[in-house]
């Protein structure tokens, strides 16, 4: 039933003029008449959007880890760009899981399938949809996490926050999730190098306290070949044997270590990024600190350029042989102002030791706490 609340003046308002008109009276008075209906106390209503990224090239990923499949949408991707599903399928092939002694033992083909934006060989401008199959579901792995969280991971958060979660693998919260960015992201790579003949390159630059000393990979010459010569994607092989040790050790006793991947972008157009919260430096730290168990961002310099003074820290300028105005170092990482001014930009990421572990006691515990509380 409707309530009816009638203001005091307000303002300071006076009374109707009684020499003006009953109409004219009733315009000029002050005072409000408001029906409102009664307030009615409604459950929190939770806001479950989150899987979209950019702007004018939009990505959405979808899926969960234990469902029928994952992939993404791409919305925004230019036409007649050519593209197939080989295009894609050597990163996937590269993310793909049960590689090596070293990664996660799950068993996936990871073939991808485009299912729309695709004509005859090339882009039509309209939404991408690629879709990965899961093949290797293994959801009875799980049955005991429907009484126990496990540490470290997304269950209980999940939990909190919808009331329901995916037992099966965590869901969203699963590594498989980044099948989307991958497919996405290989799409964007062939645009880019079409477009400025830009580059994206990653590596392991540390796994536990086997770290790779600053230098030793040539950032301008470095290649693709080098990175995938071994099973840990670090360029330089001395270390890459070491890290390899450092895993091994700690696998065989059923616990974990982890690490830090460093990117870079070689020419890499100048002018993007948009001052201020659109800076590229913050776009790139969203995109990258939403991937799973990242805990840490470093952007240029990063902490390490607190230890230094402006002096020290400074890049200068200079003109190369072909006019373009250059910097002599790079500390800023190819971004000043939040822009980028045409050096190699270069960012790392630090990643948690994997909360998955065969450590029995570490479910135990686990499963005892979820009993008392």
């Amino acid at each position: 039933m409707a309530s009816s609340i009638t203001s005091k003046p307000f303002l300071g308002a006076t009374k109707p003029n009684s020499s003006l008109s009953p109409d004219l009276q009733r315009l000029s008075f002050s005072s409000l008449r408001i029906s409102i209906k009664p307030r009615t106390h409604k459950k929190l209503q939770i806001q479950a959007a989150g899987s979209t990224f950019g702007n004018y090239f939009r990505v959405t990923t979808f899926g969960e880890s234990h469902g029928g499949g994952v992939g993404c949408i791409v919305d925004g991707c230019p036409p007649r760009i050519p593209l197939s599903e080989a295009d894609l399928q050597g990163d996937l092939d590269r993310r793909r899981p049960g590689q090596s002694r070293i990664t996660t033992p799950r068993k996936e083909t990871d073939t991808c399938r485009i299912y729309s934006g695709v004509s005859e060989g090339v882009t039509t401008g309209t939404p991408i949809h690629v879709l990965v199959p899961n093949t290797d579901q293994r959801g009875h792995d799980y049955k005991e996490m429907s009484i126990a969280y496990r540490p470290s991971h997304a269950d209980a958060t999940y939990d909190m926050k919808y009331g329901v979660r995916a037992v099966q693998g965590g869901g969203r919260s699963s590594a498989r999730e980044t099948i989307g960015r991958v497919a996405s992201g290989a799409i964007a790579k062939k645009i880019l190098k079409l477009f400025s003949g830009t580059e994206v390159l990653a590596y392991v630059s540390q796994v536990h306290q086997v770290v790779l000393p600053d230098g030793s990979v040539d950032h301008d010459t470095v290649t693709l070949d080098q990175i995938e010569s071994n099973i840990v994607r670090c360029p330089n092989p001395d270390y890459a044997e070491k890290m390899i040790a450092a895993i091994d050790a700690v696998r065989t006793r059923g616990n974990s270590i982890g690490g830090v991947v460093t990117c870079i972008v070689r020419n890499a157009p100048r002018g993007l990024g948009s001052p201020v919260f659109d800076k590229l430096e913050a776009e790139l730290a969203k995109a990258v600190m939403s991937l799973p168990a990242t805990k840490g961002f470093e952007f240029g310099s990063g902490f390490a350029g607190t230890l230094l003074t402006g002096s020290e820290h400074n890049d200068e300028f200079y003109t190369d042989e072909h006019g373009r105005i250059r910097t002599r170092t790079n500390r800023s990482g190819g971004i000043q102002g939040g822009i980028s001014n045409g050096e190699i930009i270069n960012m790392r990421v630090a990643f948690k030791p994997t909360a998955t572990i065969g450590v029995s006691l570490i479910f135990f515990s686990c499963l005892f706490v979820s009993y008392i509380v």
